[in-house]
């Protein structure tokens, strides 16, 4: 019995389970998706949380400049670039028998400090933690240039905390690598499915982790145990913070200035689609909530997800959200999309975004390498498996037979003006033995299908 009701009870109730279950590549187009303007009020998160924490990453810019040198030129703000890919648009339009429309990536693959989406929600939340801690022990102001953190006197401060997070890997090495240059006691407690080179790479920072057999929830709840009772110990939770949904959600205004920059129109008549890679769901409901208060009702949001860890579509879709988790249904999680592999969804965000995320689909890891040796071959652009659950997105929008165009207005000749967006959450950091390893098995799965 699964919450009071058997699997065939569940199945009649919810058609898509029976996909789900075998493992099939499903899409589902929200239903449920309302006006931004009424649907803001679910987040409990407003334009000015947002602002708030672009002002202290603005604050903290002298301190990142200084400490990482890669991010001198941006001024010390972690930002990635647009690219457009006229190559893979035009493979993608063969695939589906029309233009896709304009197809580019953002390149949070290139983040700088770590490499993924995660250098958005995971720093900031270590660098408000400093903060809180800094003012109130009066070793900070706020009009005080922040590259006075890096001292020892600071580090010494910072020494006397901890900081813990549990993570299939992304999130884990942004919380370790900006913790340990704070001065913090960092602990990562990290899920089975995390990469070597990733463990490898925080304890060469000086960061302490914690490896375990099971999956990434029992990571985050000895995370979370390290630092109940300990007032010194900041929790870093991946399945309900704020702190991390408001980091990830500074992007939003960011991308509407170098969509304009490109000379990109975003409106009714010309929408947007942005296909964001899923796992527990913060750092794409949190690029989603910024996304939405920067251009409203024209950007049309879509979570990816592997096909064996389905979490948030099973969430939103039954509204059982994190009552439930894949393994319920003997989806077993396993996927080599390590930062994708959860199997319970944030709450948080799966209730705050129901409204606001169009729709939800999953891909087989066989795609994702697919997908990663044609991106490679076409455009050059080397990413990590997770990265490519975006990209068969347009792709899924205009095969919908759900009624979703129409539901939305979207009509062909909307379509034709679209822009489509495939966020790049993670692979510029990959080793490059193994980045050589995921080519090679993509283009062994491209060959045997020119072949069938």
């Amino acid at each position: 019995m699964i919450l009071g009701k058997s699997l065939a009870q569940w199945c009649a109730e919810y058609p898509l389970l029976d996909e789900l279950i075998a493992l099939h590549e499903t899409s589902w187009f929200n239903p449920g998706v309302a006006p931004v303007a009424q649907a803001l009020a679910d987040v409990g998160l407003s334009a000015a949380d947002v602002a708030d924490a672009s002002a202290r990453l603005q604050r903290f810019a002298p301190y990142l400049a200084r400490v990482f040198p890669q991010t001198a030129g941006s001024g010390g703000i972690i930002e990635s670039d647009i690219l457009a890919l006229p190559r893979m648009q035009a493979w993608l339009s063969e695939q589906g028998g029309g233009d896709v429309g304009a197809l580019w990536l953002k390149r949070d693959s290139h983040l700088p400090i770590s490499g993924s989406i995660k250098a958005r929600g995971g720093i900031y939340e270590v660098l408000k933690h400093a903060e809180e801690l800094a003012l109130g022990a009066g070793l900070l102001g706020l009009d005080d240039d922040y590259a006075c953190l890096d001292s020892d006197e600071l580090r010494a401060f910072f020494g006397g905390y901890q900081v813990a997070v549990g993570s299939t890997g992304n999130l884990g090495l942004s919380i370790g690598i900006i913790s340990a240059r704070l001065g913090f006691q960092a602990t990562v407690h990290m899920s089975a499915d995390a990469r070597q080179w990733k463990k490898d790479k925080l304890r060469a920072h000086g960061v302490s982790v914690v490896e375990y057999a099971s999956d990434y929830s029992v990571a985050v709840e000895q995370g979370r145990r390290q630092a109940e009772g300990d007032p010194r110990c900041h929790f870093v939770d991946d399945e309900n913070s704020r702190h991390l949904f408001l980091g990830y959600a500074v992007a939003g205004e960011r991308l509407k200035q170098q969509l304009a920059a490109a000379s990109v129109v975003v409106d009714a008549e010309h929408p947007l689609f942005v296909y964001l890679p899923c796992g527990v769901g913060g750092g794409p409901g949190g690029v989603a909530f910024g996304l939405k208060l920067a251009f409203g009702d024209a950007v049309h949001c879509l979570f990816a997800e592997p096909t064996h860890s389905p979490c948030m579509l099973l969430g939103v879709y039954s509204g059982r959200h994190d009552e439930l988790a894949v393994q319920d249904f003997a989806i077993d999680n396993r996927t080599a999309a390590d930062g994708l592999a959860v199997g319970r969804p944030s709450g948080f965000v799966g209730r705050a975004m129901q409204r606001l995320i169009d729709g939800y689909y999953t891909v087989s890891d066989d795609q994702l390498f697919r997908y990663l040796a044609l991106l490679e071959a076409t455009e050059g652009q080397r990413l990590e498996p997770s990265a490519l659950a975006g990209m068969p997105g347009p792709l899924r929008v205009l095969d919908e037979r759900q009624g979703y165009r129409q539901r939305m207005g979207l009509t062909p000749q909307r379509m034709a003006r679209a822009t489509h967006l495939v966020w790049a959450t993670g692979g510029s950091m990959v080793p490059e033995a193994e980045m050589d390893s995921y080519l090679a098995r993509g283009r062994q799965l491209l060959e045997r299908e020119r072949h069938a």
